[in-house]
């Protein structure tokens, strides 16, 4: 995939570039994630070169990044699982191989979305909006049933106390509460379909994600599980 687009930048059209990373990327793709997941978020969460290897070896068509004016201000990786195998087990570290892949199954049915950033600058010009819609091509050009992911909720550190994950969820699709990444996936297409808890080392989302899938409109599979 190699793909020229326009986001906007202050009003003004700025040319960008979805692509596929590869190793000499690596140095930004780390910097990026340190940019886009400042403390309280774990640094030992953030890719290492390790990690990123196995991505480019395993599932090239999985690792794609942003690039704008020569640099790097984003990126977006996935693998292919076959939800059957993971049971009702859901979680960040089973589901993506603590960020390592190595559980990629070319012969999964599931796109499985592992991480996706932008730093703050290039935060709503649409470039995360345009990784995400570049992985949908890529469920429909092989053939899948669905992307599925868990996104963080950010904003319901400031609610622990006061509900659960399910009522927070619940707020922020009646548009009561916002909350930043499920709000992004929402404007993606993304549709939650249920709540994982323990999902990932996160204080601000009480280690708390929403699943959240896109079904691939081409594909009339049987009813799929998280």
């Amino acid at each position: 995939m190699h793909k020229e687009l326009y986001i906007f930048q202050d009003d003004k059209p700025v040319k960008a570039i979805i692509r596929p990373y590869n190793d000499s990327d690596f140095e930004a793709l780390i910097e990026v994630q340190r940019l886009s997941f400042p403390p309280p978020f774990p640094v030992e969460l953030l890719w290492n070169r390790e990690q990123l290897f196995e991505h480019i070896e395993r599932f090239p068509a999985g690792a794609l990044c942003a690039e704008v004016d020569g640099c790097i201000v984003g990126s977006m990786t996935a693998l292919l699982v076959n939800m059957n195998d993971y049971s009702h087990e859901h979680s960040w570290e089973k589901m993506t191989d603590s960020g390592y892949i190595r559980n990629h199954n070319g012969e999964g049915d599931t796109l499985y979305v592992v991480d996706i950033c932008v730093v703050p600058m290039f935060r709503k010009t649409g470039i995360g909006k345009w990784l995400m819609q570049s992985m949908y091509e890529t469920v429909v050009q092989l053939g899948l049933s669905r992307l599925l992911g868990g996104g963080r909720m950010p904003g319901y550190g400031k609610h622990i106390q006061e509900c659960s994950p399910e009522a927070y969820l619940e707020k922020v699709m009646t548009g009561e509460w916002k909350d930043p990444v499920i709000t992004f996936l929402l404007r993606c297409g993304r549709i939650p379909v249920g709540i994982a808890r323990d999902y990932l080392e996160d204080e601000q989302s009480n280690h708390c994600a929403v699943i959240m899938e896109w079904r691939n409109p081409f594909n009339q599979r049987r009813e799929l599980s998280c």
